[in-house]
């Protein structure tokens, strides 16, 4: 099968050795990625914007691939501060509402 890889331009890339997101035949997975643009940090210590900048990535990403949003199965989200993540959740929340799923426990 045909490996497709797709890059965001982050200098990182080159350096470490990753692409944004890989697709291979019919599954694409994406890396692990940060809020940080240029050099700068998205949204520093606001992690709902941040959760956010990072979600619209993963989106275009996958849009590159050739996929949408309606095509995520599962999602994972490492928090630093776990005492935010109802920001992060309510980021997340918005993003799976994209995919016409809601959260039993998000309101």
């Amino acid at each position: 099968m045909k490996r497709i890889n797709i890059s965001s331009g982050s200098p990182w890339e080159d350096v470490v050795g990753y692409s944004r997101a890989v697709r291979i035949g019919n599954t694409v997975e994406v890396s692990g990625t940060t809020a940080v643009e240029n050099g700068a940090v998205i949204g520093l210590h606001n992690y709902y914007e941040q959760t956010k900048f990072i979600l619209g990535k993963i989106e275009k990403a996958l849009q590159e691939s050739g996929c949408d949003l309606k095509d995520v199965i599962r999602t994972r989200i490492f928090v630093c501060d776990i005492s935010k993540w109802e920001d992060v959740a309510r980021a997340h929340s918005e993003f799976l509402k994209k995919l016409n799923r809601q959260p039993p426990w998000w309101k």
